[in-house]
């Protein structure tokens, strides 16, 4: 009734067990196939890339030059009366 193999039930576990292991196997072998992989993980990034940032604009002026204005600024007024 059962055959060499133990019977339905242990079938079915060895099934489910099998189904398991290849559901864990196949994200974790892929994980190493592309992380220990330089040149695919360059691929993967450059095809991937979500965000993209604008060129960058010219930076604010540091609080030096910012006094420094403000000082020209003064002396400025301070000849022109």
């Amino acid at each position: 009734m059962f055959g060499a193999s133990g019977g339905p039930r242990r079938q079915g576990v060895a099934l489910e067990a099998f189904k398991f292991a290849l559901y864990l196997a196949v994200p974790i072998s892929l994980t190493f196939f592309v992380a220990f992989n330089p040149t695919m993980l360059d691929k993967v990034i450059k095809n991937r890339m979500y965000v993209v940032y604008p060129p960058e604009g010219p930076r604010p002026p540091t609080n030096e030059e910012l006094w420094e204005k403000i000082r020209e600024k003064k002396n400025k007024e301070e000849q022109g009366r």
